[in-house]
């Protein structure tokens, strides 16, 4: 267990996260259903399930490509988005 990658990991989704749709969405179901506990719930299980799923796709797709082709792949599409997003199309 190398607990540098967990911080490293953890802070950098906290820091992606705080803020975003998912934290409004929890917002939204928490004043809507008065369920605050249901709704973390929910939110920690959805949230651990799509981390899961990119771990164990991460895993397999470095197994197949390079390190390299898939940080220039994240970089574009990362551009293409922010392209599309500045000239309104998402």
């Amino acid at each position: 267990m190398d607990w540098k990658i967990i911080m490293t990991t953890f802070w950098a989704i906290f820091i992606a996260e705080l803020g975003d749709k998912t934290q409004l969405a929890a917002i939204t179901m928490t004043s809507k259903t008065r369920l605050p506990v249901s709704v973390f719930l929910g939110a920690v299980l959805a949230l651990a399930t799509v981390t899961l799923i990119g771990v164990v796709f991460g895993d397999a797709l470095i197994r197949i490509v390079p390190e390299n082709i898939i940080k220039k792949a994240a970089a574009v599409v990362f551009i293409v988005i922010g392209i599309l997003i500045f000239w309104g199309k998402m």
